[in-house]
Parts: C-alpha cells; sequence; structure tokens
C-alpha cells in the first residue's frame, strides 16, 4: 500500500468524482478505480458508494478516509521538514482564493514569487467563501483567501490587505458624471450585487442600510465579471473593490465613482491554526504581505 494509493482514495472522497480525482493525480479514471478496488479487496471491506450525487463513502470508507488524511498531512510536513534542510526553497503551494481577489490582484505577487522561487509550483483554486474556509480547517489547502475575514476556532488570521469600495456605473448612467457621491442618493437605483450569502454582498448591503437606502436588486451573481459586464450594459449599478474594475475604468467601459466617506473591504490570508507551514508558504506569506523586503502588496500594486 502506497501513500500515492491513500491520496487518490482521499481525493475522490473530497471531489466525490473519479474523474476528478483522476485530474488531480495525473492519472486515469481506471487507475483511480483498481487502486479503490485494491484497498477494498485489502481490508475485505466497500469503502464507496455511488449516488445520485456522486461518490460516498461508507462508514468504514469514511473511517479509513479519516485515517488516511492524517497520513497524508504528516507526510506532507515530514516531506517539507526535509526539504527545508537545504537552502534551495521548493515544494507546492496550494491557495484558495475568491474570484475577485484571484482575478484582479494576485497576479503581481505571484510572478515575483515565480521569478524568486521558480522550484515552487503554486496551484490556486477559485472558490467561494465557505469552501476556503472549509478546506483551509480541513487541511486541504495550504493558505487561503478571503474578503471581510470572520474568527473561527480553526483559523489563523493574516491581514493582507484593504480595497477602496466604489460606486462602479455604466458610462451611460446619470451618475457617471459625478466625482464624489453620497451613499443615500443611491435612493431608488436598481443594483447589480453578489448574492445574499458572499461577505461583500452582506458589507454592501449594511452600509446601504446604515445610509436609508433600501437596496433593490435587479440581478444577483456569484462572481465579479457577470457583475461588471452587467453594469456595462447599463442594467444596474454596483459598489465594489474599486482594484476589480481598473481594467475597465481605464478601457471606458465602466465608471468608478468615490464616496464622499470612505469604505473599504478587508482582505485576509488564512490557514488552518496550529498547521506547520512549508518554508514555500512561509516565502509566500511574505511576498504577499511585503515583508519579503520589496515592500507592502498595496504599495507594490500602486
Amino acid at each position: 500500500m502506497h501513500i500515492e494509493s491513500l491520496k487518490v482514495f482521499c481525493d475522490l472522497i473530497d471531489t466525490r468524482s473519479f474523474s476528478k480525482a483522476a485530474s488531480k493525480n495525473f492519472v486515469s479514471q481506471s487507475a483511480v478505480s483498481q487502486q479503490v478496488r485494491a484497498l477494498e479487496e485489502r481490508f475485505d471491506r466497500k469503502f464507496v458508494e455511488r449516488t445520485r450525487n456522486g461518490i460516498v463513502p461508507t462508514a468504514a470508507g469514511l473511517l479509513f478516509y479519516q485515517g488516511c488524511r492524517e497520513i497524508i498531512l504528516r507526510y506532507n510536513s515530514l516531506n517539507e521538514e526535509v526539504k527545508n534542510l537545504s537552502e534551495t526553497v521548493s515544494g507546492q503551494v496550494r491557495l484558495e482564493t475568491i474570484y475577485s481577489v484571484g482575478l484582479h490582484e494576485l497576479s503581481p505577487h505571484i510572478t515575483r514569487f515565480i521569478k524568486k522561487y521558480p522550484q515552487v509550483n503554486i496551484h490556486v483554486e477559485y472558490s467561494r467563501p465557505n469552501k476556503i474556509y472549509e478546506d483551509a480547517s480541513n487541511g486541504l489547502i495550504d493558505l487561503g483567501i478571503v474578503a471581510y475575514p470572520v474568527a473561527r476556532p480553526q483559523i489563523e488570521i493574516i491581514p493582507f490587505r484593504s480595497d477602496k469600495l466604489v460606486l462602479v456605473c455604466s458610462p451611460r448612467h446619470d451618475l457617471s458624471s459625478r466625482r464624489r457621491i453620497e451613499v443615500g442618493c443611491l435612493k431608488g437605483q436598481s443594483f447589480i450585487g453578489f448574492e445574499r450569502d458572499i461577505p461583500t454582498r452582506k458589507a454592501v448591503d449594511k452600509i446601504l442600510r446604515e445610509h436609508g437606502v433600501q437596496a433593490r436588486y435587479a440581478m444577483e451573481f456569484d462572481n465579479i465579471e457577470t457583475i461588471k459586464r452587467s453594469i456595462e450594459a447599463d442594467l444596474g449599478v454596483a459598489i465594489l473593490p474599486r482594484a476589480t474594475v481598473e481594467n475597465e475604468v481605464r478601457g471606458g467601459t465602466l465608471k468608478a465613482v468615490s464616496f464622499t466617506k470612505s469604505f473599504t473591504r478587508p482582505i485576509a490570508l488564512i490557514h488552518r491554526k496550529g498547521k506547520e507551514l512549508s518554508a514555500a508558504t512561509q516565502r509566500f506569506i511574505e511576498i504577499l504581505t511585503g515583508k519579503d523586503g520589496i515592500g507592502s502588496g498595496e504599495e507594490v500594486k500602486r
């Protein structure tokens, strides 16, 4: 029984899909099936079942999964400890981020990191906030990036940066000519926003309520790109982080209007509390937070 087989089994349970588990391990679906079947034969127990929602573990499979996960985490930690005996920083950083930060703010940091540590592989996934917290708590990722971080027992929070919130509208909109605007002036406007369970949406709704604005949402989406396309079509306005619309503002397809009062969206890095971070992950955190001797993330961006 090899460590690779244990990892394949864990990935199968995590993804609930033979094809996804195969893709994550660069093997065929049949290879995944064979490895799972070999494990079941070894222990004379059925480990997985097929359902409408995908692959689910049996009681024996869940017990085996939990044990395998601990073995893999310890193996990875030991592997990093041995690698750290060398001066060369190598290995992998598993990063999961919300879309708006991943698409619009990470690129310069990742580019700088890769140039400085070419032996490190960065694996980036875009996810919803609740999944990022869950994966960080379970140790499935090395680092997560979320907005409006929430304290949780198993989560360590590292401040990253703050994004300025602005009113975003089409150049054809009546408010597009304003240089600054009060929140109260948004009464009666149609809004395009994130779905209700997303932290940025909750924060925007709070700002509007505190200024006596009853938000009327024409559309709700789970990603920043669809929101921007809807605003470009003049279907409504939105309150968004300035960093997410820089390209469109420069290109003239969107207008960003500052508020008379400053509002910001805090961004943070998260990881499982007590997790021993690899040298590669530590160096990546230093790059993101500006502790690598170059300057803060916001200074580099500017």
